[in-house]
């Protein structure tokens, strides 16, 4: 590939998967901007190395498997272990997703990606299991326990978002 084909490749990759990886990043983060500033890492990653994939979906994969450990990585940083707790910032999201979101914030890092790549990437228990590297059983048991615990949370709200609970089950 030469290099302006490569340069297109990265574009249309920038512009396919930027919304999807900081969503993902943000799962992690609970910041936009560390979310952020983790994707264009990534993406970084992809520039330097000039990495082709045969597929779309190998490519999707190998950015998502690299957001994921950039965010643990910079979760694990001395970093941001000093800087004290950010406030979420939520006001970016659509008001009435804003309580969904914020209860799926709440779960366990490992329950709120799952929750994330299934519904908000529409990726099959499979793929998951495959980028996460676990098996398809764990991705199937923290679905089910992260639509439980959600179902929880939802339901001692004010029952505005019942619908959006039942869609989960």
């Amino acid at each position: 590939m030469n290099e302006l084909q490569f340069k297109n490749y990265f574009e249309k990759a920038v512009k396919t998967h930027s919304v999807s990886l900081v969503k993902i990043a943000f799962t992690y983060t609970k910041n936009i901007y560390d979310a952020e500033d983790i994707v264009q890492n990534t993406f970084l990653k992809l520039y330097e190395k000039q990495i082709e994939f045969d597929t779309d979906e190998h490519l999707k994969a190998w950015l998502i498997r690299c957001t994921i450990n950039s965010s643990k990585d910079f979760l694990k940083s001395l970093w941001n272990k000093s800087r004290g707790d950010m406030p979420e910032d939520l006001s970016y999201m659509p008001f009435e997703n804003r309580e969904l979101i914020e209860s799926v914030l709440h779960l366990k890092k490992n329950y709120r990606i799952v929750i994330h790549l299934f519904y908000y990437e529409s990726m099959s228990a499979k793929e998951i299991s495959e980028i996460l590297g676990i098996s398809i059983s764990a991705v199937e048991k923290r679905l089910s326990r992260a639509r439980k615990m959600l179902k929880e949370e939802l339901e001692k709200g004010d029952n505005v978002y019942e619908k959006t609970v039942q869609g989960l089950i």
